[in-house]
């Protein structure tokens, strides 16, 4: 397994790291993703750290916290073989106090984290979600406190937009506290808008990315295809509208791009939509989540190779956008691409 260095930080992540949301099974949204019990993590758990997968992110709003309790069981007696990262600040409850990023919401998240994961520091705790009521300094200096007291040692954001890092980059810098370290994102070949403003902004700021959802939320399985009904078990039936949405015609025009490369390569078509993200910029680790064994074997079978220049630019000429303005004149117009070329030029 490749490591890479996350962001501009010290900590080195595997290329393919593991999601434990399928961990738990409560609630309406996750338990569609998977019911993976203790038992059942550890043998998962177990088959990534034969891989080399050493990297599992987690959340508190993840089966109520469900996730963190059995990916903590599953990964006891061996703290020291992983990376423990989780995520905070989406609503728990309908209470003024159970969302959110203040001083008491952050450490009281922090505290029941590590309690649930069996733990006493997390490597990386990130903010699920920006929370334009709380200012940035009281973020930045509650984060702060928790690392100096040896209970986080790495912060990063989830879903922020680019003003949003920047203004918690700049307070940081300003005064002197931690400086996040990466940024999870929703990146695949059916959602490719972080491009647009905010893989620009973590080459710039040194950023790693870490994407979720590589497989545009279980559309690009190779299950669903052009003219064919969804299949009788995809979740999509009961989970589409909570995930990014795509235009179905853009859904089959990488679709069709994806079955001729699998053609070509004899790989499959998730291993090659998680391959094309594991050679774009800025990004430090994949998500991959699996429900089974099955699933995970063969989202293992995404790395130890690399896809071809030519099939490469067929799956970006399939998966390309306009981009929104700002941002379309810097790929289209060359006076602005040549202002920018080291910021705005991504292969594509």
């Amino acid at each position: 397994m490749e490591h890479r260095r996350l962001g501009a930080s010290g900590l080195m992540v595997p290329a393919l790291s593991f999601g434990a949301g399928t961990f738990g099974g409560r609630g309406p949204l996750f338990s569609e993703w998977g019911t993976t019990d203790s038992q059942e993590a550890r043998r998962l758990v177990d088959i990534c750290l034969d891989a080399g997968i050493t990297m599992f992110d987690t959340a508190d709003v993840y089966s109520a916290g469900a996730s963190e309790e059995v990916l903590g069981k599953a990964v006891k007696g061996r703290r020291e073989q992983v990376i423990l990262s989780t995520k905070t600040g989406l609503p728990l409850g309908d209470r003024p106090g159970d969302a959110g990023s203040s001083r008491s919401c952050l450490i009281t998240a922090c505290e029941a984290a590590l309690r649930r994961l069996g733990t006493d520091y997390l490597d990386l705790f990130q903010l699920h979600a920006f929370d334009a009521g709380t200012p940035v300094e009281e973020v930045l200096a509650t984060l702060d406190t928790l690392v100096q007291a040896g209970k986080v040692r790495y912060v990063g954001v989830s879903n922020f937009s680019g003003w949003q890092v920047m203004k918690s980059l700049a307070a940081a810098e300003k005064h002197g506290r931690p400086r996040y370290v990466s940024h999870q994102v929703y990146y695949s070949l059916i959602g490719r808008d972080y491009e647009w403003e905010l893989m620009p902004l973590a080459r710039d700021q040194g950023l790693g990315a870490i994407v979720w959802s590589p497989l545009g939320w279980g559309r690009l399985t190779g299950k669903i295809r052009r003219g064919a009904p969804l299949p009788p078990g995809s979740r999509l039936h009961r989970t589409a509208d909570y995930g990014p949405p795509v235009a179905d015609d853009h859904l089959y025009r990488v679709v069709d791009a994806l079955e001729e490369v699998a053609e070509e390569t004899g790989k499959a078509v998730p291993q090659i939509a998680i391959n094309w993200l594991l050679q774009r910029p800025t990004v430090s680790s994949v998500i991959i989540g699996a429900r089974d064994e099955q699933q995970l074997r063969q989202n293992l079978g995404a790395v130890g190779w690399s896809l071809a220049p030519e099939h490469l630019a067929k799956l970006e000429a399939a998966s390309h956008r306009t981009a929104p303005y700002p941002y379309y004149p810097y790929e289209r117009q060359e006076g602005f691409a040549r202002l920018n070329p080291p910021v705005f030029a991504t292969p594509r």
